[in-house]
């Protein structure tokens, strides 16, 4: 069995499954006006079986209008993700910092040797 990180990554793979999210940071739609933009490519059936990948991996809600079935995002669903990948952001900020440190003090080196050339010229 997949443990629900895992889920959020298979799920955030596919991008046409990204697509649909970003269709959903407008708001809520329904399942016919997520579908629209896919339907040249792929069947309705289609569509919401990556629906239905999004609302396992808890990305998505989905409610029942009258006849219509409602999506919207699950900004908890994301919480999981985020966390995970902070970890990495801090280690590649550290790492971005060092290597910064290092590059300022070869370019101040250089400076050095160039200065004392000049100044080696002008006597």
């Amino acid at each position: 069995m997949q443990d629900q990180l895992s889920r959020k990554f298979a799920a955030l793979a596919d991008p046409t499954r990204r697509a649909m999210l970003a269709r959903l940071m407008q708001g809520r739609a329904s399942v016919s006006e997520i579908a629209a933009p896919f339907l040249e490519h792929m069947s309705l059936p289609a569509v919401t079986k990556h629906l239905k990948v999004l609302e396992s991996a808890g990305l998505v809600t989905k409610t029942q209008d009258a006849q219509r079935r409602l999506c919207d995002l699950n900004p908890e669903g994301f919480k999981e993700t985020v966390e995970f990948l902070e970890q990495y952001r801090q280690m590649w900020e550290e790492s971005f910092d060092r290597l910064d440190t290092y590059l300022e003090s070869i370019t101040s080196k250089q400076k050095k040797v160039r200065r004392k050339k000049s100044h080696g010229r002008q006597n």
